[in-house]
């Protein structure tokens, strides 16, 4: 029986060494920055990225992998008859998983290809449990019938800090988001079946930290955490430790945390947090 291979792309928040570790394959996405182009991770890192980004008048593009990217890879990896499993960042906020599922019809390798519906650590966590059942023998319809209770089973918020980006990238009008920054208005918004969605708006980051909380309270009462992630673009200072801290508060220590990349701040705009957990 030959091998299982797991494919994924930038935006999953696993750090280099880890991914090496877990023996991951990561397709990158380029960003389009003023008239430079980038390869997400590779060519610019996130810290580096947001403060070129808040520099430019204009929105920062990200481009999905072409499909010929992962045929190149899926045919490398494939070559001996092994397995590929690709699983990516939702397809509710880019096409990278479309262009997987392309590469996988011309590809000539065995490759099943999964939407995380998910972003940074909502990604990653369906990752690490994918590469722990590889680890352990299991085959390809046990790894995804694994990544899809995880993904089941997990909840992402993610805080907007300033609507800059927003207004930005025509997602509210001007005069909305002048409104919106003078009322100092937090949108946090969920993924739901893979596309974004605002819950509520606060107030002030005591109030996106309680909330959150509140929510990781309720959801994980009776069940046994797994994971806990934040994501951020620079808000750790803001949100992100005090969430940290009350989840530790908890008894759960292993906390996970990580400057997210480049394609995710592009959408969130500088200070933002994504607040991710995995419970059973």
């Amino acid at each position: 029986m030959g091998r299982i291979h797991i494919v994924t792309d930038s935006t999953c928040d696993l750090s280099n060494e880890e991914l090496e570790q877990l023996n991951i394959h990561v397709v990158p996405l380029t960003i389009q920055l003023g008239s430079q182009t980038y390869i997400d991770r590779i060519e610019i890192q996130p810290e580096q990225f947001l403060q070129k980004m808040k520099s430019e008048k204009e929105l920062p593009k990200s481009s999905q992998p072409a499909p010929g990217k992962f045929v190149e890879l899926y045919e490398a990896l494939g070559k001996d008859g092994d397995q590929v499993i690709s699983i990516h960042m939702t397809g509710g906020m880019s096409g990278t998983v479309q262009s997987a599922r392309q590469a996988a019809d011309m590809a000539n390798a065995d490759v099943t290809v999964f939407d995380s519906r998910y972003i940074a650590w909502g990604l990653a966590f369906q990752l690490r449990e994918a590469a722990r059942l590889r680890d352990a023998g299991a085959s390809v319809e046990e790894i995804i019938a694994r990544v899809e209770h995880v993904r089941q089973n997990t909840r992402l918020f993610v805080i907007v800090d300033t609507l800059e980006n927003l207004i930005k990238g025509g997602r509210i009008g001007k005069g909305m988001g002048m409104i919106g920054s003078l009322l100092n208005i937090k949108p946090i918004a969920t993924l739901d079946e893979g596309n974004l969605v605002q819950v509520t708006k606060v107030r002030s980051h005591k109030q996106v930290v309680k909330y959150c909380f509140e929510q990781f309270q309720q959801e994980t009462a009776g069940k046994t955490v797994k994971a806990v992630g934040i994501s951020h673009a620079d808000g750790m200072g803001t949100m992100g430790q005090s969430l940290k801290e009350l989840v530790e508060q908890t008894g759960f220590s292993s906390v996970d945390v990580a400057f997210t990349c480049p394609t995710i701040s592009t959408h969130t705009g500088p200070g933002a947090v994504g607040f991710i957990y995995f419970a059973e």
